[in-house]
């Protein structure tokens, strides 16, 4: 809350023609008070082009967690910890029997 309320005051101290709703409080946390937009949304949680972990948040005060990248760090420390590379599983097969009539009939 403290950082939201100094990102605003840092905002209003400009004047009027140089606000932008967006930067950094203190230099260092990330703030944007613009209306989101999807892309936006996906850039901060899902990008596959950005390599950091924490990406700025789309709207309000702080980071938001890349989950493609989160992704990757889990499978390389699953892959680490298991001696491997995580494959995908193969489908399973199944074989359904139903009883029609007194008879027994089989698909695959």
């Amino acid at each position: 809350m403290g950082l939201m309320v100094a990102a605003i005051s840092q905002e209003m101290s400009k004047p009027e023609a140089d606000r932008t709703w967006q930067g950094k409080v203190f230099g260092l946390v990330p703030y944007d008070f613009r209306p989101p937009s999807w892309e936006r949304i996906r850039g901060a949680y899902w990008n596959p082009d950005d390599p950091r972990l924490f990406t700025d948040r789309p709207f309000g005060v702080g980071w938001s967690l890349n989950l493609y990248r989160a992704r990757i760090y889990i499978q390389q420390g699953f892959e680490s910890l298991m001696g491997g590379k995580l494959e995908a599983p193969e489908p399973v097969r199944t074989t359904l029997t139903a009883v029609r009539g007194g008879k027994r009939s089989s698909r695959s």
